[in-house]
């Protein structure tokens, strides 16, 4: 587990091609896309700076739901959201939050154990696909 609950990988691609990756990655796997949030664009209609960042978030209740039922507080942590952002150096990345780590902020338990560890494996696949070229 990382230290600070988020884990961060390289990505071949520009934010936004990142991002619809990602988006049609998850489509076709039959989650849900709930919002997809450009910062950038909002920092820009308020005059303010903001290298390309961009925020998806996505998921599916036959996946979450376990959680919540174990510790309904892991609401605030779902659905799974996945921040693609350029570094200072022109460098994307794609962030999102590393499932053991929910479940440990959580306190959640042996009866959602499954459902964390599916999670887990299934975001390191996506993020993977999303990130780097096939």
């Amino acid at each position: 587990m990382s230290s600070n609950g988020l884990i961060t990988i390289s990505s071949a691609f520009s934010v936004r091609d990142t991002i619809d990756r990602l988006s049609a990655k998850v489509t076709s796997l039959g989650l849900n896309v709930f919002a997809r949030i450009d910062h950038a664009a909002g920092a820009a209609k308020v005059s303010m700076p903001l290298r390309p960042t961009e925020l998806l978030i996505f998921g599916n209740p036959m996946g979450g739901t376990p959680l919540m039922q174990d510790q309904q507080t892991a609401g605030i942590d779902l659905p799974i959201k996945a921040l693609s952002w350029e570094d200072a150096n022109g460098k994307v990345w794609l962030t999102y939050n590393d499932p053991a780590w929910i479940a440990e902020r959580h306190h959640l338990g042996p009866t959602s154990a499954a459902a964390v560890k599916a999670i887990a494996t299934g975001m390191a696949t996506i993020m993977s696909k999303a990130a780097t070229a096939e």
